[in-house]
């Protein structure tokens, strides 16, 4: 248990990290009620195990790695369940929260990303989003640079892909919309 004025350190600097922890959990699991619950879950894991942070300049990735596992866990939950949806879980959902003149391009983005593997949007939001480099990465993966350059090769090619595809849906809808108006 830390005591004292290492326990005043680790409070302050994870209080200055919960934004961007907030925001990486949104971004992880693209819903912000669930973002919430993942960072209150986080914070309190953390506090029980601040004395196993041996290196305060790591705390955001041992926050992000704690966040990562509690949402790879709820995951593997959902699963088991089946697919059920909460109300609560698309109150606040970011595709459905984007103002309307930004909202396709948006929802097709969100919709791409969410249909990557948590592994793939990992390394994609370690790069984009916390602006990670790949050694940093790769230190707080515990996997070769190598690994982490080839994940994110693969990650950015099935996000291209996925962005390509709902194009071509839009692109075959806007045409039928087309056809039956002409009708």
């Amino acid at each position: 248990m830390l005591t004292g004025n290492r326990q005043d350190l680790f409070s302050t600097a994870l209080i200055a990290y919960l934004p961007k922890l907030r925001r990486y959990a949104t971004a992880l699991a693209g819903s912000v009620s669930v973002a919430d619950d993942l960072v209150q879950d986080c914070v309190e894991r953390a506090l029980k195990r601040a004395d196993t942070l041996n290196d305060p300049q790591r705390m955001a990735g041992w926050l992000r790695s704690i966040l990562l596992h509690l949402y790879m866990d709820m995951l593997r939950l959902q699963r088991g369940r089946g697919t059920g949806v909460d109300i609560t879980l698309v109150d606040n959902d970011l595709a459905l929260s984007v103002p309307a003149a930004d909202r396709g391009e948006t929802i097709d983005f969100i919709r791409a990303i969410n249909g990557l593997s948590a592994e793939h949007r990992q390394i994609l939001l370690l790069v984009g989003l916390e602006g990670l480099n790949y050694r940093e990465i790769a230190e707080e993966l515990g996997i070769p640079m190598g690994t982490v350059m080839s994940r994110l090769a693969r990650a950015r090619e099935r996000l291209r892909n996925a962005l390509d595809k709902e194009q071509i849906l839009h692109s075959a809808e806007q045409q039928s919309s087309v056809r039956r108006l002409e009708l």
